[in-house]
C-alpha cells in the first residue's frame, strides 16, 4: 500500500517575496512598455491598475511589518491556540409512545341472542382496570344467587376466614334441664359422626349429646336429665323473606332462616337438593332429644351465665363461602348473611341484613351506590346491583386482596367443577372456555347471570358480570355461556361496538 505521500504529494513552496525597490522598478518598466504601445493602454488599464496597487501594496506591507536593521533579536512569536470547537448537546430523543390497542374483536352477534331478555353486561381489564365492554353496567337490577358473592365478601371482613359458628349446650334454671343453643349453624348435622351430610365437616349431634351426657354425670348432684330447652334467639324477626316464593320451601332450594337447625333443614340430609320443613326449630330439637333420650321439649331461652356442657362448631367461614359459592346453596349464604348483621351491629333480623353487608363491603373501597340486599343468597328479585360494582369487587378477587382468595378458590370453574360443570354449562362452542371462567352462576324466575373472572385466550385477566333478565328461560343458560366465551376469545381486543 503507498504511503499517504504519494496519494496526496506535497506542492512546491512559494517563493521568496520581491523587494520594495523591485516592485516598484516592475512597476516602472511596464508602465514605459505601455505608453510604447498606446493601443495595449485601454486592453490592459485594468491589468496595470491592479499591478500597480497590488504592488505597491506588497512594499507598504513589507515596509511596515519588517524588523529594523540592526535591532534586537525578535521573540519568537507564541502560537495562537486552536479554538475547541463548541459541542452542543443533542436533544435527547422523546420517549416513543406505546402503540395504542386496536380493539376490533366484537361480540355484537353474540350480544343480540333474543334469549338473553333484557340483556346487561360488563367486561373490565383485571390488569388496567380499562372497561372494555358495558351494556347498562352502572344500572342496578336482580344479581340473583350472584349476590353470594357479595355476602361471601362481607362475611370474610366481618367475620373472618376463621369465624366458626358454636352451638352449645348449658344448663336450664329447672333441675334437670338443659338448653340446646342455636349460634347460627345451620350445617349442624344429625347424622352419624363419620357420616358426612350434604355439609362436608359439618359438626353432629351425636358429639353433642355425648358431651352434655359426660358432664351432666360428672356432676352427682344433677337428678336425672328429663326436659331439653330450645334457644333460637340469636336471629330475630320473620323466618322467611316476604319477597321469596314459597315453592322454593318445597322444591328443596331454601329453608326458614333460624339460628337452630340440621342440615339446612333437608328432608334428606344428604342431597343438596331437598324440600324443607316450616319448623327447622322443632326439627332439630327433636333430633337432638333423640340423641339424649326421653326427654320432654319446650322452647325458651338460657339462663344469663348458665353453665356450658358441650360445644360443637361448624367449619370455618373459609369453607363455608366455598360450600355456598360451588354449588350456590342457599341456606348457608343466610347464614353468613345474618352473622355478619349480628357481628357488625346492625341486627339479627332480615331488616338488618343491607346495613351489615355493606358495611362489611366498604372495606374493599368500592363505590356501593344503587346496591339495595334484601337477603344473602339473591333469591328475592328486590335484591339489585350494577353490573359495575361486580367487575370490580371480582378484580380484588382475581388480585386475592386480604381475604378474597378464599372467595377465587370457591368459584365454580366452567367444565370442571359446581355449578359450573353441569351438562348443561359450556357446551358446543363454548367448551371452548372450558378451565378458563371462574364465575358465580344465578338463577331465579325472572332472571340469569352470571359474573366472575375469565383468563383469556391472549393471557388478559378479564373481570365480567351478565345479567340476562325478565322474559327468559333455561335457554338464556346457553347465551350466558356463548357470550363468555365470546369474552374469552376477544381478549383485550375485545371491542365495545
Amino acid at each position: 500500500m503507498p504511503d499517504s505521500d504519494e496519494l496526496n504529494p506535497t506542492p512546491p513552496g512559494p517563493s521568496a517575496p520581491a523587494s520594495p525597490a523591485d516592485a516598484a522598478a516592475n512597476g516602472s518598466g511596464l508602465l514605459a512598455r505601455l505608453r510604447a504601445h498606446p493601443r495595449a493602454t485601454m486592453i490592459a488599464g485594468g491589468t496595470l491598475a491592479l499591478v500597480l496597487f497590488g504592488g505597491i501594496a506588497v512594499a507598504a506591507g513589507s515596509a511596515v511589518g519588517a524588523p529594523v536593521a540592526a535591532s534586537a533579536p525578535s521573540a519568537t512569536p507564541t502560537p495562537t491556540p486552536t479554538p475547541t470547537p463548541t459541542q452542543t448537546a443533542r436533544p435527547a430523543p422523546g420517549a416513543v409512545p406505546a402503540a395504542s390497542i386496536v380493539r376490533s374483536c366484537s361480540v355484537a352477534d353474540l350480544a343480540s341472542d333474543p334469549r338473553l331478555g333484557s340483556f346487561q353486561a360488563q367486561v373490565r381489564n383485571a390488569t388496567t382496570g380499562a372497561v372494555l365492554y358495558d351494556r347498562g353496567g352502572n344500572t342496578a337490577s336482580r344479581a340473583a344467587s350472584v349476590l353470594k358473592v357479595l355476602t361471601s365478601a362481607a362475611a370474610l371482613e366481618v367475620l373472618g376466614p376463621d369465624y366458626r359458628a358454636t352451638t352449645t349446650v348449658v344448663k336450664g334454671a329447672e333441675p334437670g334441664s338443659v338448653v340446646l343453643v342455636g349460634g347460627g349453624d345451620i350445617t349442624l348435622s344429625r347424622t352419624p359422626s363419620g357420616d358426612e351430610s350434604a355439609y362436608a365437616g359439618a359438626a353432629h349431634l351425636d358429639d353433642l349429646a355425648a358431651q352434655v351426657e359426660a358432664a351432666w354425670a360428672a356432676d352427682p348432684a344433677n337428678p336425672p336429665l328429663t326436659k331439653l330447652i330450645l334457644d333460637s334467639s340469636m336471629f330475630g324477626g320473620a323466618e322467611w323473606q316476604p319477597s321469596w316464593d314459597s315453592k322454593e320451601l318445597w322444591d328443596g332450594y331454601m329453608p326458614p332462616i333460624t339460628a337452630l337447625q340440621v342440615d339446612g333443614d333437608r328432608d334428606n340430609p344428604y342431597n343438596n337438593t331437598s324440600t324443607r320443613s316450616e319448623d327447622p326449630i322443632g326439627r332439630a330439637g327433636e333430633a337432638f332429644a333423640a340423641e339424649l333420650g326421653g326427654v320432654s321439649i319446650e322452647r325458651g331461652t338460657a339462663p344469663a351465665g348458665a353453665a356450658q356442657l358441650g360445644a360443637v362448631q361448624s367449619q370455618p367461614v373459609s369453607t363455608l363461602v366455598q360450600q355456598t359459592l360451588i354449588v350456590s346453596d342457599n341456606a348457608i349464604a343466610e347464614m353468613l348473611a345474618r352473622l355478619v348483621a349480628v357481628e357488625s351491629g346492625a341486627g339479627n333480623g332480615f331488616e338488618s341484613i343491607q346495613a351489615g353487608v355493606l358495611q362489611g363491603l366498604a372495606a374493599y373501597g368500592i363505590d356501593t351506590t344503587g346496591i339495595v340486599i334484601v337477603d344473602g343468597s339473591g333469591l328475592s328479585d328486590d335484591n339489585a346491583v350494577p353490573p359495575n360494582y361486580l367487575t370490580q369487587l371480582f378484580t380484588k378477587i382475581n388480585a386475592r386482596e386480604g381475604n378474597l382468595g378464599a372467595l377465587f378458590d370457591g368459584l365454580p370453574v366452567a367444565g370442571q367443577s359446581g355449578s359450573l360443570s353441569y351438562s348443561d354449562r359450556f357446551t358446543g362452542d363454548s367448551a371452548v372456555a372450558d378451565g378458563a371462567v371462574f364465575a358465580k352462576t344465578g338463577w331465579i324466575d325472572t332472571g340469569y347471570t352470571l359474573s366472575g373472572v375469565i383468563h383469556a385466550a391472549d393471557g388478559t385477566p378479564l373481570t365480567f358480570a351478565i345479567y340476562a333478565l325478565d322474559d327468559v328461560d333455561d335457554s338464556a343458560k346457553t347465551a350466558i355461556d356463548a357470550l363468555t366465551a365470546g369474552f374469552y376469545s376477544c381478549g383485550d381486543s375485545l371491542s365495545n361496538q
